[in-house]
């Protein structure tokens, strides 16, 4: 391909993807309350938007739900990977793929399926439903990060330190838990972008008494999109750049 022609075509493909978020990143320092014509360089939006009690309120909660749904998930994640990994079972297959059914299950439906549940077992909606819908949810993300590096060292290495005395929580500790160290902080940096982006399924198991920062968004723009918006997207934006670069860097590195 002609590299005049390749080079317009990348530019056209990330133009389309990324000149929303970079018009929403301009707009969040644009003085003009509408954002209609540019009216100067601003922090004002900022200002007002660390001012907004209920928004603030949000975002804990957001942050609360976030790292404690991406603890559990990578606690849980980490050890369901080492045992598809080092073991042999019945069922091993079925369970591997029902860990991508769930990844590629959509969050309506995940989301109705949640609520369904939480209502059968009489568990009010808030908190706690938020918690282990998102847990769920991130939960096969986990395993397959972890699965994927647990996969790239030699097994043996745990027979050897079985052999040299170790038993089975001091060949985890010292032996497989250093080497996929990278890939369960990814993991735990995924879970948490997940839980911090999501909307669809917070909508459904999210009762009245307990507000996250996707759904407070969500029901500001329905009435227009307010400046301080647009800063409180940019942050979030931004926030979950860092978490992603973050995560890869992780994968990538090599001990």
């Amino acid at each position: 391909m002609n590299p005049w022609l390749r080079g317009g075509y990348l530019t056209a493909i990330y133009g389309f993807l990324y000149l929303p978020v970079a018009v929403l990143i301009a707009q969040s320092f644009n003085a003009s309350k509408y954002g209609l014509t540019w009216g100067g360089f601003s922090f004002k939006w900022y200002a007002k938007l660390l001012d907004s009690a209920m928004l603030m309120e949000a975002a804990a909660n957001s942050l609360l739900v976030a790292a404690t749904s991406a603890t559990f998930a990578t606690i849980i994640g980490t050890l369901a990977a080492l045992a598809l990994f080092r073991y042999r079972f019945r069922g091993r297959s079925l369970v591997q793929g029902l860990v991508f059914v769930v990844m590629m299950q959509a969050d309506i439906v995940m989301g109705i399926a949640l609520l369904v549940l939480f209502v059968a077992i009489q568990l009010p909606l808030g908190f706690t439903t938020l918690l282990i819908a998102h847990t769920t949810v991130a939960l096969p993300f986990v395993v397959v990060t972890v699965h994927a590096r647990l996969a790239g060292f030699d097994p043996h290495l745990v027979e050897a330190a079985r052999d040299l005395g170790c038993d089975e929580w001091q060949g985890f500790r010292r032996v497989v838990l250093p080497l996929a160290w990278p890939a369960v902080a990814a993991g735990w940096l995924l879970a948490f972008t997940l839980s911090l982006d999501d909307v669809i399924i917070a909508f459904f198991v999210t009762g009245p008494s307990f507000e996250v920062l996707p759904l407070k968004i969500y029901s500001m723009v329905r009435l227009g999109v307010k400046p301080e918006v647009n800063a409180l997207s940019t942050v979030i934006v931004l926030f979950s750049l860092v978490l992603v670069l973050l995560a890869q860097w992780l994968l990538r590195r090599k001990e």
